[in-house]
This record gives structure tokens, sequence and C-alpha cells, in this order.
């Protein structure tokens, strides 16, 4: 078998999760298909992770095998601007693929090797290269991640048809995901001002529009977030409000920019019944009605890795 000579980049975003960040990175240094380089991007964290990963630098023990490249942020800006600063990185690096997930998600050790053979098998399937690759998410204990399923074609069979494990999809959350080269080249990054919430689903949105993306059964990752529990807007707390803003922002300005006021309008009605439905106070009502208000004036363009930036 010839050599396989593609770069890839494990890109890990973290943020304050630094026993975390240790068990990732473990999950990494053990894979059976090692990553050549591992981009760690530290979000400002305040817990130590600066130390750490200083240490963490010196003491690297496969710098024969990865290259490894610590990027530190002077300000959190997210998980959003994380993977965007990430994937640059990634492609500066001259990586052929960016393969990104959060500190909280551990790679099986066959993951990447399982999905960059299920990459390579539906490329020649399809007879196209493929926008993106994604694993099959589990909680700690086995069962289905309940936030992180992949949203399916009509046809999503297709390649299980043909006898691969493997499903197509249209979006998917940054939970192990392989991003080739020249999807960021024609597509750009993604959005980096929306800090958190729906940055995974507008960008693989955005990438699967000339072919859709696949979900590799086959190469696990194993999401460690505490509680199994998809989210809705019926949720709604003191606690977890300001996130709920940024996703009202956020996949608000999607659904008018992109897709029209008719999107939009049936996104704020979903809102609405699901706060009212989960007897959301209605002082975090008006927060979340402020931030859909938001989105009309709130439009990010597309940042391309090919176009610098000013540092």
């Amino acid at each position: 078998m010839a050599e396989d000579k593609r770069k890839i980049a494990a890109v890990v975003v973290t943020f304050n999760r630094l026993d975390k960040l240790k068990t990732v990175l473990h999950c990494l240094e053990t894979q059976t298909r090692l990553p050549d380089q591992l981009i760690i991007v530290n979000n400002a964290a305040t817990d130590g992770t600066d130390k750490y990963l200083e240490k963490y630098q010196k003491d690297f023990k496969l710098g024969d095998k990865i290259q490894l490249d610590i990027v530190t942020l002077p300000e959190n800006v997210g998980g959003a601007g994380g993977f965007s600063a990430g994937m640059r990185r990634s492609y500066e690096l001259g990586a052929d693929f960016a393969w990104i997930f959060d500190d909280d998600g551990y790679p099986q050790p066959d993951a990447l090797e399982k999905l960059v053979d299920g990459y390579d098998a539906a490329s020649e399937k399809m007879g196209t290269d493929i926008p993106f690759a994604c694993s099959l998410v589990k909680f700690i204990d086995g069962t289905i991640s309940e936030m992180n399923n992949p949203v399916t074609t009509w046809d999503w069979g297709r390649l299980m048809a043909q006898g691969l494990n493997i499903a197509l999809v249209s979006r998917c959350s940054f939970v192990s995901v392989l991003i080739p080269r020249w999807v960021m080249e024609d597509y750009g990054l993604p959005y980096k001002e929306y800090f958190i919430w729906f940055d995974d689903a507008e960008y693989t949105m955005r990438i699967t529009k000339a072919c859709p993306g696949i979900q590799v059964m086959d190469s696990v990752v194993l999401h460690d977030m505490g509680s199994n529990k998809g989210v809705n807007y019926s949720m709604i707390d003191d606690k977890n409000i300001w996130k709920f803003e940024y996703g009202a922002r956020n996949e608000g300005s999607f659904h008018l920019h992109h897709e029209g006021v008719y999107q939009y309008a049936r996104f704020v009605a979903m809102v609405r019944n699901n706060m009212h439905r989960g007897h959301v106070a209605k002082p975090l009502q008006k927060r979340v009605y402020k931030k859909l208000r938001e989105a009309w004036g709130f439009n990010p363009q597309v940042d391309y890795p090919q176009v610098p930036v000013k540092r």
C-alpha cells in the first residue's frame, strides 16, 4: 500500500477545561493513524492551561512524528473564533485536512484512521471529493450523544446500499470533523463573529451546497459534556440564557440573510412557541427577542484563509 503523504492537522480548541484537554491530548497521541500536525488553540484560558501547554510543548515526545503548534489567543473568542483561528493556522502550515474538535471530545484510538478511510471510500464511490467527514459521536456512557446527531440527506443510505458503513449528511456539529484544504479555500472559514452556537451548523450547510458530507459510523468520538441532553428554547434559565442569546442572534441572522424573511419568521415562531411551552421567565424571553431583532443588523462576511489578516 502506498504511503499516505497527505498532512492532517488535528485542531483542538480549549478554554478552562484543563483536565479534559489532557484526556484529548492523550487520545491524539495514541491514534493508530497519528495526525501530522497538532494545533492547540488556547482561547485565553485562565485555569493554568497556558503553563501546562508550555510544559507540554517542552516535553513533547512525538516531535519527530507530529508538528506541534500552540496558538494562544489574546482573548476568549468563543468556540467559533477558536475554530476559525485553528483552521486558518492549519492552512498556513500546509495541511491537506483540518480535523477539528473541542476539548471535551475524546477520539477513540482508530477514530482518525477510520475517518480518513471512510473519506477516501466515499469519494471513490461518489466520484467527487467530499466536503467533510464527521465521526459518530457518543456520550461517555456509550449511548448516542443527543446534541451531536448530524442532519441526514433524503438519500442518506446511498453509500450504505453500496456496502459502506457511511451515511450522507448535510450538517453536523464540530465534534470530530475532517475538512479538506480545498473546502477552506473555496468556502472560507466558520464565522468567528458567531462566538458560540450555530457556527458548526452554518458552516457545514455552507460547504455542502454542491455535495453532501458524510458520517463515518466506524469512527467514534466520546463527548464528555456533563449531561446527555439535546437543547431547545424551552430550557432557558438564568444560567444558560447567555448561550441562547447567541443562538437566537446567530440562527436568526442565518435564516434572514441566507434564506429570507419567511424562514426567519418561522424560526422566530419556533423560538416563541418553545419559550411558551417551557414557561420561560418573561425577562429572559425579552432578552431573546432583543437578540432576534439584532439579527437584522448582524451579517458576518466570509473569511478566507488564503487572504492574509493583520496580526
